[in-house]
């Protein structure tokens, strides 16, 4: 027997034996994969979980169906998939609340290092808005009339604990001011605060804001990312208004239960990949009022722990502890 048949046997062999496990793992996947999407139906997750997840399907040959598990501030999502079998067959849309909430609870219905991110999608600009009859026409504007009433105003947001709260929050120990925060059911809800002169301020999504501000009810003073965004370019950053180091968005991407074998994991990663730069898909994240923004699993890694760390600051600052 020459080298090269000694060879081919082995092969043959191990195949045969189920030694090759990697090959293996590549086959993956061979049915349905469920994406839990930790929110209701409609809103910002859930509408980019529904965007990117037809053309992941094609991409990896399989169906993706989406079942939203909404409650307790993303925490009933993420633990359900924390617990799922680790196989590629239940991924998580990953979003804020992977990094907030580690910082708010006192207890969580899982560990974080029991999911893992696949890759980063895209970020959101916060605004901060106002009432256009107010009369505040920026950032220091805002900050002058706060510190002129401290202890008077209040700001709306949709809940406590969430990334409008402590958008809020971390203005307020930036600015050195004290305004009363008063948490509604619901982005809307406060939104319609701000239209009836009911709060000073809010920090929302733009994409749910950007018709309000577009149509003149709302009063857009800044973003809250370090880039201007490209569906309000004449806004200014936090930064440029004048925090210096501001820096707040939401985000969202792909995470998994941790311990995926090696070769699903990469697949995973490359065809998110593919995803993410598909141009119709940028256009769409776009139009939404988002920003496109590839992201590998480890750099995912980075952030989500740099991005954890930064709420906790702002929530030992505003002593918030959630049970």
């Amino acid at each position: 027997m020459n080298r090269r048949t000694l060879w081919v046997t082995l092969g043959a062999v191990a195949t045969t034996m189920g030694l090759a496990l990697p090959a293996a793992a590549q086959t993956w996947p061979t049915r349905p994969i469920k994406l839990v999407v930790p929110f209701p139906p409609g809103g910002l997750i859930d509408n980019m979980a529904r965007l990117v997840a037809p053309k992941l399907a094609q991409e990896l040959g399989q169906p993706i169906v989406i079942d939203n598990k909404a409650g307790a501030g993303g925490n009933l999502g993420a633990g359900e998939a924390s617990r799922a079998a680790p196989d590629g067959y239940t991924l998580l849309m990953a979003s804020p609340p992977l990094t907030i909430n580690p910082a708010l609870y006192k207890k969580l219905p899982y560990e974080p290092k029991q999911i893992v991110p696949i890759g980063l999608l895209g970020r959101v600009p916060n605004v901060l808005v106002v009432n256009p009859a107010s009369g505040i026409q920026s950032l220091a504007d805002l900050t002058a009339r706060v510190k002129a009433r401290p202890g008077q105003l209040n700001y709306a947001s949709n809940g406590q604990g969430t990334s409008l709260h402590l958008s809020a929050e971390l203005y307020k120990s930036q600015a050195g001011v004290f305004v009363t925060h008063i948490p509604y059911r619901g982005a809307a809800a406060g939104l319609t605060a701000v239209m009836a002169d009911e709060v000073s301020f809010m920090f929302d999504n733009l994409p749910s804001a950007l018709g309000l501000i577009n149509g003149g009810k709302l009063k857009a003073l800044a973003v809250t990312t370090p880039q201007r965004s490209s569906a309000l370019p004449g806004v200014p950053t936090m930064e440029e208004a004048g925090l210096k180091g501001y820096q707040v968005f939401a985000w969202f991407g792909l995470a998994a239960p941790a311990g995926l074998p090696a070769a699903v994991q990469q697949k995973l990663e490359q065809s998110l990949e593919r995803v993410a730069q598909q141009p119709e898909v940028k256009a769409a994240m776009q139009k939404a009022g988002a920003e496109p923004t590839w992201v590998n699993a480890q750099g995912m890694a980075s952030f989500m722990q740099a991005d954890t760390a930064q709420w906790k600051k702002v929530a030992d600052y505003a002593r918030i502890s959630l049970e």
